[in-house]
């Protein structure tokens, strides 16, 4: 049977997808070459020197993986001379990378987390490529921030890039969500997972209980809930957590389940939890809804957020439908008390 690749799949369905525009290909295309080439070097670690930190601290205030710093450069040198980018975002930079002179600009905003679950590197664990695209508002120069900020609800396609024991690149245009393998054999990326859509109620549940200290009491509650056997299942969720955000969401997206990442309210580092809204939470969300689950902050759904600044975070809980909605129903219940 004649495997499908993602541009393939992209002009089959244009009719449903009206973002799939000649420019709208170009950008998935050079995004997918960044990601062919950062995988390559992913799978040569510990070959090449490219294990270990660079000695330089990036905005987050966290040290540099010498692979994160490669794919930062890989992806920001392919993007912006891809000719339909407005502008350019990256999680490893303070402010926004503005496409050169140059080279032509488009209509469309790039921002991504280059190599999300790095710190994961050095021990082989599945890392990935966050990307969001949304299209800039009417005359848009890409160099006023304020411009470029848009709720997740109005992204055009967001999905990631996994590197694991094979490289999948997993993305939506607002039509549903479908997961793509890379053959190296032809150095396409295949369909291998049509419309994927996850459980309704999960099994698994995805959470760092090392920070347990640091939670109020309705968090603790939502983690007791899906440890304890008086919920949903009637049993305890089973615990996976990897640390690798994107690796833990892809395995509950195929499975259902539920990722937590909450406030750490006794952390002074992470007020607001650790992951960053546009870069992060917001294009995993976008995924999530298409395939029937949801992510919220708790309180709001992520895609509803309006952003304030570049790097904004948000604390998240993102996977099945009905595992979110609980997290939600636990935190209001604690609201009205």
């Amino acid at each position: 049977m004649p495997q499908v690749t993602v541009i393939e799949h992209l002009l089959l369905h244009q009719k449903e997808s009206p973002m799939a525009t000649g420019r709208f290909t170009r950008l998935l295309n050079e995004l997918i070459l960044a990601a062919k080439i950062i995988s390559r070097e992913v799978n040569k670690a510990g070959l090449v020197d490219v294990l270990g930190f660079t000695g330089e601290i990036n905005v987050q205030g966290e040290q540099v993986q010498k692979l994160d710093d490669y794919a930062n450069m890989v992806l920001i040198h392919r993007m912006e001379r891809a000719g339909v980018l407005c502008a350019i975002a990256s999680e490893e930079n303070a402010d926004l990378v503005l496409i050169p002179d140059q080279f032509p600009k488009g209509d469309y905003f790039l921002i991504f987390d280059p190599l999300d679950g790095s710190s994961n590197i050095d021990a082989n664990v599945n890392v990935g490529t966050i990307f969001s695209i949304y299209r800039t508002k009417e005359g848009c120069t890409g160099d006023k921030l304020c411009d470029l900020l848009q709720r997740g609800s109005e992204q055009v396609a967001a999905g990631y890039f996994l590197y694991g024991t094979s490289t999948m690149m997993v993305y939506t245009t607002g039509r549903g969500v479908h997961g793509f393998t890379l053959d190296p054999s032809v150095g396409e990326f295949l369909l291998s997972h049509p419309n994927i859509k996850t459980p309704e109620t999960g099994r698994i549940y995805s959470v760092n209980e090392a920070y347990w200290d640091y939670w109020d009491e309705p968090t603790r509650e939502i983690v007791r809930y899906f440890k304890g056997s008086d919920n949903r299942r009637g049993q305890p969720y089973g615990g996976r957590y990897i640390g690798s955000l994107v690796a833990d969401f892809h395995r509950n997206l195929l499975y259902g389940g539920i990722f937590l990442y909450p406030a750490d309210h006794r952390d002074p580092k992470k007020p607001k939890g650790k992951l960053r809204l546009l870069c992060e939470a917001s294009p995993l969300s976008f995924v999530a809804a298409q395939a029937g689950g949801a992510g919220s902050d708790g309180v709001r759904d992520i895609l509803s957020i309006e952003p304030e600044e570049l790097h904004q975070r948000v604390p998240l809980f993102i996977g099945s439908k009905n595992d979110v909605a609980m997290v939600e129903e636990i935190y209001a219940k604690a609201r009205q008390s």
